[in-house]
């Protein structure tokens, strides 16, 4: 005969669950900021051509701050989406806590689409600042 085997307490599942999500928050933010400042980074000879063709540092900062953005509201979108389906499954771990509870899903939103306006906004604005228009033409 085996060995009886002991379940961990929930706090100490609850801990390790903790652990892991904000792991996996870090890589998300880790991952949008690079791949937005990647796609922005690609842009850079086409913001040169547009100022020199005579845009304003304002106009290039908002194309390039638009599409992004609108990139990272489709992204958070369908991770929402998958997210509210998947709430089965965590209904069993969850204490307490519903497993659709706004306030979390509204927070993890705003946090991944503020890290997608700051990589738009950092790569735009030094891409803005440094395009030689004359080397661009």
């Amino acid at each position: 005969m085996g060995l009886p085997i002991r379940l961990p307490p929930p706090r100490y599942r609850m801990n390790v669950l903790s652990v892991f999500s904000a792991v996996a928050m870090l890589l998300s933010v880790v991952g949008i900021y690079g791949v937005v400042s990647y796609a922005a980074t690609h842009r850079t000879r086409e913001i040169g051509l547009r100022m020199a063709l005579g845009a304003q540092k304002w106009n290039v900062l908002s194309l390039v701050i638009g599409q992004g953005m609108k990139l990272a509201l489709i992204g958070v979108g369908v991770a929402l989406a998958a997210a509210m389906a998947l709430t089965q499954v965590m209904r069993n771990l969850l204490y307490e806590v519903k497993p659709t509870d706004l306030l979390t899903f509204a927070c993890v939103a705003i946090l991944l689409l503020g890290v997608a306006l700051l990589a738009c906004w950092l790569r735009a604005a030094r891409d803005a600042s440094r395009s030689d228009g004359g080397a661009a033409l």
